[in-house]
């Protein structure tokens, strides 16, 4: 298990089962490092809409294996824990609260 700090300051638990899941997408594979880069330094973060929970962190990558997309590390909170649920790339931000950069 390893530990990455958000750049709000939280610790985000990052468990091998996440890991392995989020290696089932194989555009993420040379991504995986970025992971903790995009926690500690994304360019916007995002509140779901449907669970206040859930963040979704963003940053903008150019030329992955899919093009240029954002890289979108999704971290839940629940109680004190908050823990990387999944990582992807998307061609857009997610509607939602911003959280990152603060408003």
């Amino acid at each position: 298990m390893n530990f990455f700090r958000d750049c709000f300051g939280n610790n985000v638990r990052f468990t091998a089962e996440r890991l392995e899941h989020i290696r089932l997408h194989p555009e993420m594979v040379d991504l995986e490092a970025e992971i903790g880069v995009v926690l500690e330094a994304p360019e916007v973060v995002q509140r779901s809409r449907t669970d206040s929970r859930v963040a979704l962190f963003y940053r903008y990558y150019r030329a992955t294996r899919v093009g240029d997309k954002w890289l979108c590390v999704v971290t839940k909170f629940e109680g004190t824990d908050t823990f990387v649920v999944t990582a992807y790339l998307t061609d857009k931000i997610k509607q939602g609260e911003t959280l990152w950069p603060i408003p």
